[in-house]
């Protein structure tokens, strides 16, 4: 600029160093970028000039909630002229006027969580997962455990609904695997346990829950129920875990599993793993928690059922067969998420699978054919309608076995036969290798034959080992307590 005083724009920018046409740009007004740039004007004509005021605002004020997209078809059917190219011009148009002109929405406010304040309880379902227990859909949901200050986590595979027998096992478990327990436990309301429950019944689960956490020294919390939000520390942490255990299904390509603690183990490596990284902030946080109690809290639900002259008692719209030495009897049934435990007064008499009612509301059965089969023997022929017939076949080989055999060998034979292959399975313990030997059968086209099968599987005898005893005199019985006699 020293030198433009005395030069020409050319001359003062060759001497400074740079271009004459920046020296030029130079010559003009002194201002920012970003005042130089004009305002875009705009191209063409406004296609929603005729209908914004009269018709579009009038609808937002109308109706707030109404979606862009349900105006913007209102609109094309009442002038077809708009075409489609209007749409995101009108939700960017009704955006800016709801930022404007639109209600006041809900605000979140954010929380502080000190160490050892609060624990949350949630349950998130597990279908879209696909997992599959030896072959079959594994329709459950996991209960899931965690602190908002440290990140730690706990899970549990829940096979039946939002219970609180779920909620009680779960928290337990989690509480003793953490080690400690936090002043508050909040968890969002038990809603699916209070569905459809009358008003006693309600308040039952109310003192049980309630119970449950001063057995702990917890103090119960509960969010509004519908408002997620309110328990997003925990809603949030669900995506984040159900996509590490979908993507750990990924790498181990099968997200098929021998059994259902298989699939406990594998939940657990996971949530282990992501426990592993918070580890530092975990073990500072355990040292704000309370002392766990001496022992755990009752986590069944107690029912007294009657065994019924079929051998069998019916629970919650299930019907479980039992020890015919039992009917007549009143049990105690401690009644878990995932297994009834049946007791005589105080004495264990048997561990039965839970099951859950049929989708359309029919009876569920859980079917031991041990528990009938010596009285089965003695009438075979009530195998052929006999109401949990399907479920009695231990596996799916003597179903098929027993349908070829009716289409074979007639009714009264088939039952026979069936009733027989049933009972070789219980008494030689050889029910996963006859499936094995029925279903080549089958493939071979042939139909089992009970009098080979019982050949094939009856106990081995081996020979008698001959086993020579020599007694000794009874003189030597002297020489020893004269050999005694001469030592003392």
């Amino acid at each position: 600029m020293n030198f433009r005083r005395n030069h020409s724009p050319t001359v003062a920018a060759a001497k400074a160093g740079f271009s004459a046409s920046a020296a030029y740009r130079f010559e003009k007004p002194p201002r920012l970028p970003s005042q130089k740039k004009e305002p875009r004007e705009r191209r063409r004509p406004d296609p929603l000039a005729d209908v914004w005021d009269d018709e579009v605002v009038a609808i937002l004020k109308a109706a707030p909630g109404l979606r862009p997209i349900a105006i913007f078809e209102e609109l094309i059917r009442r002038h077809p002229e708009l075409g489609a190219g209007v749409r995101r011009t009108l939700e960017r148009r009704i955006r800016a006027w709801r930022g404007l002109n639109g209600p006041d929405q809900e605000v979140i406010f954010r929380q502080e969580h000190p160490p050892g304040r609060m624990g949350l309880s949630d349950f998130t379902d597990m279908r879209d997962l696909g997992v599959t227990i030896a072959g079959q859909p594994l329709d459950h949901r996991l209960y899931h455990f965690r602190l908002p200050f440290s990140g730690f986590e706990h899970a549990h595979v829940v096979l039946g609904g939002e219970s609180f027998v779920a909620l009680a096992e779960g928290l337990q478990n989690a509480l003793w695997s953490l080690g400690g327990v936090p002043e508050q436990h909040r968890s969002d309301s038990l809603s699916a346990a209070f569905h459809n429950l009358d008003s006693d019944a309600t308040e039952d689960l109310t003192r049980r829950y309630e119970a449950l956490c001063t057995h702990y020294g917890m103090m119960p919390t509960r969010n509004n129920p519908g408002i997620a939000h309110e328990n997003g520390s925990i809603e949030s942490s669900h995506g984040h875990l159900k996509r590490a255990l979908a993507d750990a299904l990924l790498l181990r390509v099968s997200r098929d599993f021998d059994d259902l603690p298989a699939w406990r183990r594998f939940v657990d490596e996971i949530v282990g793993r992501h426990n592993a990284r918070y580890v530092k902030r975990i073990d500072q946080e355990r040292t704000a928690l309370k002392a766990l109690p001496p022992r755990k809290t009752a986590d069944f639900e107690a029912v007294n059922v009657d065994v019924t002259s079929s051998s069998a008692f019916t629970l919650r719209k299930v019907f479980y067969t039992v020890p015919s030495r039992l009917i007549g009897h009143r049990l105690l049934v401690r009644l878990y998420d995932d297994r009834l435990e049946c007791f005589q007064g105080s004495t264990h008499i048997v561990t039965l699978r839970r099951g859950r009612p049929q989708a359309n509301g029919k009876h569920g059965h859980v079917i031991d054919y041990r528990h009938v089969i010596h009285s089965l023997r003695r009438k075979p022929m009530a195998l052929l309608n006999l109401v949990y017939r399907d479920q009695l076949f231990p596996r799916r080989d003597y179903a098929l076995a027993f349908d070829a055999l009716l289409a074979g060998v007639g009714e009264k034979q088939a039952c026979r036969t069936m009733v027989g292959l049933l009972a070789l399975a219980h008494e030689r313990a050889c029910e996963a290798e006859l499936a094995v030997v029925i279903s080549s059968e089958l493939g071979a086209g042939r139909l089992p034959d009970l009098k080979a099968l019982t050949e094939r599987f009856k106990p081995s005898t081996a020979a008698i080992p001959v086993v020579v005893v020599t007694l000794p005199s009874l003189a030597i019985y002297d020489e020893i307590t004269a050999f005694r006699g001469e030592a003392a």
